[in-house]
């Protein structure tokens, strides 16, 4: 009489990290000399934490980014004369347009924010994720006692 197979109950079940679960950490990221667009994605995914092992797209298992020397950044081609940032006051005539050389001027941290967020989720937990970055215009942080550990971005 032949043995009959015991079936094997495998219970594979998806993680998902609870909150307790995820190590935020703070990285330091060096702007000098980078273009914006290729940061920008690098530090997004940073924020959201598609570089750990346990990355879930609704939770928040990104680290703290601290940005310094943004006014060090460099853009590709004609984007400082030819690129556009847009505002509509919701009146009539009321388009702003300003190019990325008035906006750069005014305030050299600006266009960083603004590609990192648009590269974000367009709902809660993007603006939480946003709350993460901290974008300096020079060497000199607030984040000191919080010890960031520089990355290498490429």
């Amino acid at each position: 009489m032949a043995k009959k197979k015991e079936s094997f109950k495998i219970n594979q079940k998806t993680f998902t990290p609870l909150p307790g679960d995820i190590e935020k950490k703070w990285m330091l990221v060096d702007a000098k000399g980078k273009k914006l667009g290729r940061l920008a994605t690098q530090i997004a995914e940073i924020l959201k934490g598609k570089d750990k092992v346990y990355y879930t797209p609704f939770l928040d298992c990104g680290n703290n980014v601290v940005v310094i020397n943004a006014a060090k950044i460099e853009f590709s081609g004609k984007k400082i004369e030819q690129k556009l940032y847009r505002h509509h006051s919701g009146y009539p005539g009321g388009l702003r347009e300003r190019t990325l050389a008035f906006v750069f001027k005014k305030d050299p941290t600006f266009p960083l924010r603004k590609a990192v967020k648009g590269m974000l989720p367009k709902n809660k937990l993007g603006r939480k994720l946003y709350r993460n970055l901290r974008v300096y215009v020079d060497e000199k942080h607030d984040q000191l006692a919080q010890k960031p550990e520089p990355i290498k971005v490429n």
